[in-house]
């Protein structure tokens, strides 16, 4: 056997402590990547409205991370967060889909995907949708 000194002991006692620091540090910064969210109906109106010619929202849901907004004349629009920016995209009606988890919307394009809106339900996009949604969405009325 050799004899192990105390030199030895305090280097081995301060790698352990580093590797936990470290471990420790690793777990902190991992929990702190959230996805960022929309705060609000009225940052999500804001953003469609600068983002879309024309779109007057009048009425947002906002869930996490996205959002969806209304106008007038029927448009509908999705957001997301990418990066610090927005992400806002105009969207057929027939494009949203009620889930278990939320309002899964179809966008079409490759970069962005689909987008769940977590902690929206069906019921809060039928507050937003117009009276003639029928009109918008042919499948609706058969």
């Amino acid at each position: 056997m050799t004899d192990v000194t105390d030199r030895e002991i305090w280097i081995a006692v301060g790698a352990a402590v580093v590797a936990v620091l470290l471990t420790v540090g690793v777990v902190l910064a991992l929990r702190g990547r959230r996805k960022p969210r929309i705060a609000s109906p009225e940052e999500a109106a804001e953003a469609a409205e600068r983002a879309l010619s024309g779109f007057d929202t009048q009425g947002a849901v906002v869930g996490t991370p996205g959002a969806i907004d209304r106008q007038r004349a029927g448009r509908v629009a999705v957001m997301t967060r990418d990066g610090a920016r927005i992400a806002v995209r105009e969207v057929p009606w027939g494009a949203l889909r009620s889930t278990a988890e939320g309002i899964l919307i179809d966008t079409g394009e490759r970069k962005l995907g689909a987008v769940l809106v977590a902690g929206v339900d069906a019921l809060d996009v039928r507050r937003l949708a117009p009276a003639d949604l029928k009109r918008l969405v042919p499948h609706l009325g058969r």
